[in-house]
């Protein structure tokens, strides 16, 4: 006797093929959506980090002198003020978690007007959503003069503290304020944020 082949094949189907896909593709876009979400905050977090370390750094280094004279970028990056994840390629250049520069400098405190009683540290090249995540930030009051905030990069190392700053009594800033036109008002990455402490 002769066997016949069955003729049902066994598999799936296009139909059933397509809906897979299409499954993989919501989920993936979640996932990537997620992922930059989580991304965003931990930049966020480690740029507040870095700010946080480089301000305790500077006040601890220069505890026992009556100034910050001779503070600028080239000496916090000397003298190991910042953390390693702030060195850049580039020599005596600092750079924040979004990759903008970062300037430190003394500055008179312009309480007392006193030559480099007081120092700023700036960060350069932040988003939107960055720039007003750090300037909305509670940063207490422990020798923090003001800030301020800029839709614009700040070009080099600031020898005072920007007019018309906010200061420590207007502390922290308000949603509105941030978003306000000329503060953290650019869509691109070229908003800055002044920090000036004594």
């Amino acid at each position: 006797m002769r066997k016949f082949m069955n003729s049902e094949q066994s598999g799936r189907s296009m139909v059933e093929m397509l809906g897979v896909l299409a499954i993989i593709g919501v989920l993936s876009v979640g996932g990537i959506s997620g992922y930059s979400k989580a991304m965003a905050k931990f930049k966020m977090s480690k740029a507040m980090d870095q700010m946080s370390m480089l301000v305790a750094n500077i006040r601890t280094t220069y505890a026992s002198m009556a100034t910050y004279s001779g503070l600028n970028t080239k000496a916090a990056r000397d003298y190991g003020l910042a953390s390693r994840d702030m060195y850049s390629t580039v020599a005596d250049h600092l750079v924040n978690a979004f990759g903008g520069d970062v300037f430190v400098s003394a500055i008179p405190n312009p309480n007392s007007d006193v030559a480099a009683t007081g120092f700023a540290i700036v960060y350069n090249g932040l988003d939107k959503e960055a720039c007003m995540g750090l300037a909305t930030a509670d940063w207490g009051s422990a020798g923090l003069i003001g800030i301020s905030i800029s839709n614009a990069k700040v070009a080099e190392e600031p020898d005072a503290v920007a007019a018309g700053y906010i200061t420590t009594a207007n502390m922290p800033v308000s949603l509105a304020t941030a978003a306000a036109d000329g503060a953290c008002s650019a869509d691109t990455a070229v908003n800055s944020i002044s920090w000036y402490y004594y």
